[in-house]
C-alpha cells in the first residue's frame, strides 16, 4: 500500500499523474477545456479522499477521471444537439504539450477522435484505456464497473465500429507534402489539381458553431468538395498568413483571423488513396491554443 497522508504528498502524486489523467479525459471527450475541468474535479476529490486507505493512487485517480469523463460525455451528446453545423474535436498543439501523446499516440489523431464519437461513452472509455494506455482488462472492468468478460467485449465491439472508418495512414513526411500540395491547389482554385488529390469518398467538414463564413453543411464527394474549395478560395486565402503547426501529432495549417475573415485550422485525414477528409476548425473557442 502506498500511503499519501499529507496534502503535500498528495499534490506531488497528483502532479506526476496529471498528464495521464488529462490524456484519458481528452481522448474521452475530444475537448481540452472539458478535459481540464475533469482533471480539476479529480484534484478536488483527491484532496477530500481518505488517502491513507488508497492502495494505489494511480488506479484511484484514473478511475475517478474515467468515470467523470463518461458522465461528461453523456451530457455533451445532449448539448451538441444545439450546436450549429458540424462538430469537430478541439485540437491540441502537441508541439506545446508533448506529454499528451507520450505514452501512446493511439486515439489522439484529430480525425480518429472524430471517429471515436461513433462509440458509446462506456465503449470509448474501455477502448481508450486499453489501446491508448494498455490497461489490463481486469483493471478496465473495475474502472467502468463491468465484468472482465464485458470489458473485453466492449473493446472488441469498439474496434469493429472503428474499423470501417479507418484508412491505412501515411507517414508525417508524406502527410506534410500532401498538405502543401493541397494548399497550392486550394489557394489558386486549381480544380484539376484538387480533383487529383481527393479520394472518392472525400468530405469537407467545417466546425464554426454559427461563426460567419463557416459552412454549415458537410460536403460529400469529389465534385462537390472541389467546387466548394474553388469557390472558397477568392474570399478566404488572399492576405492570409499560413503557418504549419502540430495538430494532435500530425501536420496542420493555422490561418489567423483578419478583417472580415475568421481564423481557421485545417487538418487532413489521408491515405495513399488521397485526401479522405478536410477538417476545418473555425470556432474561435477551439482555436485559443493556436491564436496566442
Amino acid at each position: 500500500m502506498i500511503r499519501v497522508d499529507s496534502l503535500e504528498n498528495a499534490a506531488s502524486v497528483f502532479t506526476e499523474l496529471r498528464p495521464r489523467l488529462f490524456g484519458i479525459a481528452y481522448r474521452m471527450l475530444g475537448s481540452a477545456a472539458e478535459a481540464e475541468d475533469v482533471v480539476q474535479d479529480v484534484w478536488l476529490r483527491w484532496q477530500g479522499a481518505d488517502r491513507a486507505a488508497v492502495q494505489s493512487p494511480p488506479a484511484f485517480l484514473a478511475t475517478i477521471a474515467t468515470r467523470l469523463s463518461i458522465n461528461v460525455a453523456r451530457s455533451a451528446r445532449a448539448r451538441r444537439e444545439s450546436y450549429i453545423g458540424p462538430w469537430l474535436p478541439e485540437p491540441v498543439d502537441t508541439s506545446a504539450d508533448p506529454t499528451l501523446g507520450a505514452e501512446r499516440g493511439e486515439a489522439l489523431e484529430f480525425a480518429f477522435l472524430l471517429l471515436l464519437e461513433r462509440l458509446t461513452p462506456t465503449e470509448r472509455a474501455a477502448y481508450v484505456l486499453r489501446e491508448a494506455f494498455v490497461y489490463p482488462y481486469e483493471q478496465i472492468a473495475e474502472i467502468i464497473q463491468v465484468s472482465a468478460a464485458n470489458a473485453r467485449q466492449l473493446v472488441s465491439r469498439a474496434r469493429k465500429h472503428l474499423a470501417a472508418g479507418r484508412h491505412e495512414p501515411i507517414d508525417k513526411t508524406e502527410h506534410r507534402r500532401l498538405l502543401e500540395t493541397f494548399l497550392d491547389a486550394a489557394q489558386s482554385g486549381d480544380v484539376v489539381a484538387l480533383e487529383h488529390l481527393f479520394a472518392e469518398d472525400v468530405v469537407s467538414l467545417t466546425d464554426g458553431n454559427g461563426v460567419r463564413g463557416a459552412a454549415r453543411l458537410v460536403m460529400h464527394g469529389v465534385p462537390r468538395v472541389t467546387k466548394f474549395i474553388a469557390a472558397f478560395a477568392p474570399r478566404f486565402w488572399p492576405g492570409a498568413t499560413v503557418t504549419f503547426v502540430d495538430v494532435n501529432g500530425n501536420p496542420g495549417v493555422f490561418v489567423p483571423a483578419r478583417e472580415k475573415v475568421g481564423g481557421a485550422l485545417l487538418v487532413l485525414d489521408a491515405s495513399r488513396d488521397g485526401i479522405h477528409q478536410l477538417l476545418w476548425v473555425m470556432n474561435p473557442d477551439k482555436l485559443a491554443g493556436y491564436s496566442k
